[in-house]
């Protein structure tokens, strides 16, 4: 069984410790693990998150077939929480290469949701030949809403969390109803969860580094990954909710076009969080995708 507690690691990565969660089918030796394939999801961003609570559910289902790794970005979860000195995509791109190197990976495939998923199209872009395929889940930086308003629902109740001097569990409630399609889902439970991890004086530093870095003027030009979309040369898989109203469908088209080997699939019936609502059917296509 992969709990929380078993599947924890640690690991130096570019002078950052990052946590991780790592489970596999091979686990006998280190020579037959390294042999597996290997899978890195990258969660989302938003108060409270982390590899865990986007992720955990997923990876028995993974673990299974890939050598799968669930890495708490930094300024998230329980890896270190600098200030980036450089647009948060790359800075995170960044680190997870260097984890990479750090547990002798020489290649995998990638999982990006929201926030993750623009980090996985900069690893792309920046560490090309450490990628194999990307599948990105309503993936930010690279999708341009061509029909709906900017800021979406979902981004606008993030920073009513993110800019209010003292965040109320309404406000997390709130942001979190804007993730799901069916807001049932957002159990009373689910949201205290949330909050406390939210509400942790470190997770808050390091909330507020991470959004101070999109604020950066200087590397603004940096996170439209659009721009670059038509460089990115691995097999992509765009997956969307189609009532997702952080990064709304629509969002899709421009990275469909333009990424050259893109295909898109959406899940009805559902929002934000594909890995949860339609938790069957995507890791059937996410399994699939890589391993055919």
């Amino acid at each position: 069984m992969h709990t929380y507690e078993n599947t924890s690691r640690t690991a130096k990565a570019g002078g950052l410790t990052l946590h991780f969660h790592e489970a596999g089918p091979a686990t006998a030796t280190s020579a037959a693990a390294a042999a597996e394939p290997v899978l890195i999801l990258l969660h989302g961003g938003g108060p409270g998150a982390s590899a865990w609570s986007n992720f955990g559910r997923n990876l028995p289902f993974f673990a299974e077939r890939f050598r799968t790794l669930l890495v708490d970005q930094p300024c998230f979860g329980k890896s270190d929480k600098p200030a980036p000195d450089k647009d948060y995509f790359s800075f995170s791109a960044d680190a997870v290469a260097a984890l990479m190197d750090e547990l002798a990976i020489d290649k995998a495939h990638f999982v990006g949701n929201s926030l993750g998923g623009g980090a996985a199209v900069r690893m792309s872009l920046d560490h090309p030949d450490k990628v194999d395929k990307l599948l990105l889940m309503g993936p930010g930086g690279i999708s341009v809403n061509l029909f709906s308003p900017d800021p979406t629902e979902g981004i606008k109740r993030l920073f009513a969390f993110s800019l209010a001097a003292e965040p109320t569990r309404e406000h997390m409630r709130d942001f979190l109803t804007t993730l799901a399609y069916d807001p049932a889902i957002v159990t009373d439970e689910l949201v205290e969860e949330r909050y406390a991890q939210a509400m942790d004086p470190e997770a808050r530093l390091g909330n507020a580094r991470m959004g101070a870095s999109f604020a950066n003027p200087a590397w603004q030009q940096d996170t439209m990954l659009w721009r670059e979309a038509h460089r990115i040369t691995h097999p992509t898989l765009l997956t969307w909710g189609r009532e997702d109203r952080v990064n709304p469908l629509d969002g899709a088209l421009l990275a469909l076009k333009a990424i050259p080997d893109a295909r898109l699939h959406v899940f009805p019936h559902c929002g934000h969080w594909a890995q949860t609502e339609a938790f069957d059917e995507f890791n059937r296509l996410a399994a699939d995708f890589f391993q055919n």
